[in-house]
């Protein structure tokens, strides 16, 4: 077959300079999606498609595709030099929408393998495993939100955020259960989000991943959007439109291990490039997949690109990171004897913390407006604090205490809670060391664990009453929100990621009431300072009681920075009805009753305080003034001062 021709680059007309080379080797280059990868460019007053890929130990390289009939002797790729490892190669006349692979021949064990394009922008949709020649020209409208969203997205800003995995959030039951595409996504998901309240969306790996039931978590498309909801544009106007309703997005992000598909990343020249070669380091035992290598300059500068590329092309508000404990620890999930000490002969990775640190420097240098997110399952110190103070530098952490504590609590019957009282209230005494976010994530609804209202106790009733109460204590509770889709209006059976939401639900009160009690939260909590201007500091709230373990009622109050506004919120967690109940206040005045989760509106029984309370000269709980309350059954109660 003729060979496509070849255009010879030079240093002047290459998409790639010496110094990009200089940076990628020492692994500070955090740009690389516009170097490496496939690029259509002009040369010499030639239009084509750049080519360019890492492979330092391949004896040849050649770009196959639709283009040449997938032929591997037909467009060659050259070596740059004798060192970088990089091999490129500019294809006249080629233009988006191109399908390609690598075809490599490694110089080690005359291995030869196919693989997708580790910077390619898209790939086709999975099954299919090439990647696509595509370019992310799009025209934004979401100006408005990026010039104000550094306040938006502030540790002092209200963060309310609605976890969503995109293949079943909603889908068309009469076009054979189809999923939305993002354009679809886009209308439905913001109108929704913004009628319930919440604050940011925050998607479930969207990066290109070939076993849509690993909900994206095994991710191949570092710098592309699966293709099964659209082309990147499409992935665009999703974010767009949703800023345009100010609504922020942050994205899950899955730098902690990669699968093993022989396209992918894997031995990907016939070598262990992007993962370590000793399976002690480098297969992660729980989920079958390669660990990245931490330690390898190039490596580094691969995957803080990835981070950064999403911030700064798809114009994302923030990256949960995926998994931060798995690398942290080299003994995770493993044996004796199925581990390698560091080099000082401990179980912390130094690699993979080093690695974390330069991240989040290179993130909020590049976008201060943003936000990292840590899923750290451990009690790892300071998470949540800047690398120059010793920390690892992310913005936030989920609380994985709060959130097994609190379950854990709540899945009891009333009757045994007043024994457990501890597992309640202990979350207060480390509230303030991270920077905390509290979930109620996809996690905790799946793998047999029921929905979140499937794990709540009592007759039908008393089931909704105790969610209500659980979501208006998070809501109260210090620390940013999160709650996955479906639990806002009490799903009943466990989320399955073949199948929508249960929408149909929402025909019978309860779970309509749940669901207005989540929006009426959601906007009670963004109206008042109180409620999250001081969210990690100590002096944003006082115990009023939290010894009163024999009824199962704590009451406390949260305090404004600013504004120095005050709310009271007093919790009874058995069905036990107690009117005339004495609670002591800061002061005296007025206390307006802003939130009952027992109103009729929201399924409850309609006990309550008639608007509210006037505060009495009477001592309670060591202090001079106290208000004397109607306490309904498996309730919360909102109370705000106003004088």
């Amino acid at each position: 077959m003729q060979k496509d021709p070849m255009v010879q680059l030079t240093e002047d007309s290459s998409h790639i300079t010496d110094h990009d080379i200089y940076f990628f080797k020492e692994g500070s280059h955090f740009k690389l999606y516009d170097k490496l990868g496939s690029h259509i460019i002009t040369v010499n007053g030639v239009k084509g498609v750049h080519f360019a890929v890492w492979a330092p130990n391949a004896e040849k390289i050649s770009v196959i595709g639709d283009f040449n009939n997938w032929d591997p002797v037909a467009t060659p790729l050259k070596a740059r030099d004798d060192w970088s490892g990089v091999w490129e190669g500019f294809v006249p006349g080629l233009d988006k929408g191109a399908v390609y692979k690598y075809q490599i021949n490694s110089r080690y064990h005359m291995h030869k393998v196919q693989k997708g394009d580790p910077y390619a922008l898209m790939w086709e949709v999975p099954p299919k495993t090439a990647s696509v020649v595509w370019d992310l020209n799009y025209e934004w409208n979401d100006s408005e939100w990026m010039s104000t969203r550094q306040k938006r997205n502030s540790l002092k800003a209200p963060v309310s955020i609605y976890e969503v995995h995109l293949g079943s959030w909603r889908r068309v039951p009469e076009e054979n259960n189809r999923y939305l595409n993002y354009r679809e996504m886009a209308h439905q998901l913001a109108e929704y989000v913004k009628e319930t309240g919440f604050t940011h969306v925050e998607l479930l790996p969207v990066m290109e991943h070939p076993f849509y039931g690993s909900w994206g978590y095994q991710s191949v498309g570092y710098f592309a959007p699966t293709s099964r909801f659209g082309a990147p544009q499409d992935f665009m106007y999703l974010i767009d439109h949703l800023h345009q309703n100010g609504i922020g997005v942050i994205l899950d992000w899955v730098p902690s291990h990669f699968p093993t598909d022989e396209y992918a990343l894997g031995y990907f020249d016939g070598t262990h490039l992007y993962e370590h070669a000793d399976a002690r380091k480098g297969f992660h035992p729980d989920w079958n997949s390669y660990i990245f290598n931490y330690g390898r300059n190039e490596v580094r500068s691969f995957l803080i690109s990835s981070a950064l590329f999403w911030l700064a092309r798809y114009h994302i508000d923030g990256i949960r990171v995926d998994a931060v404990a798995s690398m942290l620890y080299l003994d995770y999930s493993r044996e004796g004897g199925e581990w390698i000490p560091n080099e000082f002969g401990g179980r912390e990775n130094i690699e993979a913390i080093s690695f974390l640190r330069r991240l989040n420097e290179a993130i909020y240098h590049e976008h201060p407006d943003v936000q990292t997110f840590a899923e750290e399952s451990t009690a790892w110190p300071m998470v949540s604090k800047p690398s120059y103070l010793g920390g690892l530098g992310f913005g936030m952490k989920w609380n994985m205490g709060w959130m097994h504590d609190t379950l854990k609590y709540f899945s009891k019957d009333p009757i045994f809670r007043k024994y457990s009282h501890s597992q309640l209230t202990f979350s207060i005494w480390y509230a303030f060391f991270e920077n905390f976010v509290l979930p109620l994530s996809h996690d905790e609804v799946v793998h047999g664990k029921g929905s979140i209202l499937g794990k709540m106790p009592g007759d039908e009733w008393q089931r909704f009453a105790n969610l209500r109460l659980l979501y208006g204590y998070m809501f109260a509770h210090p620390g940013k929100k999160l709650l996955f889709m479906g639990s806002e209006f009490g799903q009943v059976k466990e989320w399955a990621h073949e199948e929508s939401l249960e929408w149909h639900v929402l025909r019978y009160g309860f779970h309509d009431g749940v669901k207005k009690w989540v929006s009426d939260l959601n906007a009670f909590y963004r109206s008042e300072p109180a409620l999250y201007e001081t969210d990690f500091e100590n002096d944003g709230y006082e115990w009023i009681d939290f010894h009163n373990w024999e009824e199962s009622i704590i009451s406390f109050i949260r305090k404004g920075g600013s504004t120095k506004n005050i709310v009271l919120a007093v919790c009874n967690l058995t069905p036990i009805y107690r009117p005339g109940y004495r609670v002591g206040v800061p002061a005296g005045g007025f206390w307006k009753e802003a939130l009952n989760s027992d109103a009729s509106v929201y399924g409850g029984s309609g006990k309550g305080n008639l608007g509210g309370v006037e505060a009495e000269r009477i001592q309670a709980n060591k202090r001079d003034y106290s208000i004397n309350i109607t306490l309904p059954p498996l309730s919360i109660l909102l109370f705000k001062h106003e004088g």
